[in-house]
């Protein structure tokens, strides 16, 4: 397929990517689309979530028959890949925390994976942990909260700023931890806020540049942008639109899907 690179997340955290990749392949086409119907996605069951995922991206490649698929999401990549490549014909790219470059920046070997509890506990992330970052201490911390926080910014509402505090707090315990590993998609759209909340510097880092690396090398030559992206969400959000449209989308259009929610 030769139309644009098309970006999935549960909600507003992929435009981070999405984001990194108009850094490096500023004049790509890009698509967007966002299961904000289901957010958050870390309360839902494993196999569930899987049907779910597939359901999405298949009915929005359908849509914009695209020539990439990047899953910019950590829950639902360390879940679905597989499953994904296995239902697509086109390339899919995944997105996994920042493991391995966080241990090689780090001058105290301590670090820490920021992430939603889905993707702190996975066999997938504790791999990572044991095959890049062996040699360190690694403090793994699930900070959901900070999820919604990075939904209400995007869509023009007040941050909490004492819920991104109290979130945090448990990494300040460890007076040698250099370098946190932002571990969800949504979370460096709050990196403003999370520096304002650290007692001390330390290096946040994310996946968003070696995804869009990846990307690049996966479609060398990328459909040339005319206009704002095609974007698809499956539960009305009006708030959604500014946000969209700031990362270089146009007005969501709504994604119809026979796949009911968990009970």
């Amino acid at each position: 397929m030769s139309g644009p690179i098309l970006i999935f997340d549960s909600g507003v955290g992929g435009l981070s990517v999405a984001a990194a990749i108009r850094r490096r392949l500023p004049t790509a086409a890009l698509a967007y689309v966002c299961d904000n119907a289901m957010l958050p996605y870390g309360t839902k069951p494993d196999a569930w979530l899987v049907e779910r995922i597939v359901a999405v991206c298949r009915e929005a490649v359908a849509a914009c028959r695209p020539a990439a698929l990047v899953v910019a999401c950590n829950t639902a990549s360390t879940l679905a890949l597989e499953a994904l490549r296995a239902s697509l014909t086109i390339p899919v790219v995944g997105t996994v925390p920042a493991i391995k470059p966080a241990a090689a920046l780090s001058h105290s070997g301590h670090i820490a994976l920021l992430a939603t509890s889905a993707t702190v506990n996975r066999p997938y992330t504790l791999g990572l942990i044991r095959d890049f970052a062996g040699g360190c201490r690694v403090h793994r911390l699930a900070a959901d909260a900070l999820v919604v926080q990075a939904e209400r910014h995007l869509a023009g509402e007040p941050l909490d700023l004492a819920a991104i505090a109290d979130g945090l707090a448990p990494l300040w315990e460890d007076p040698e931890l250099d370098t946190v590993v932002l571990g969800c998609t949504h979370f460096p759209l709050l990196r403003d806020a999370l520096n304002r909340a650290a007692p001390r510097p330390v290096t946040w880092i994310d996946s968003g540049e070696a995804i869009a690396r990846r990307v690049a090398q996966v479609v060398p030559h990328p459909r040339v942008t005319e206009g704002p992206g095609p974007a698809w969400v499956t539960a009305e959000a009006p708030t959604l639109t500014a946000a969209l449209a700031g990362v270089g989308f146009a007005a969501p259009q709504l994604l119809l899907l026979a796949v009911d929610a968990p009970h």
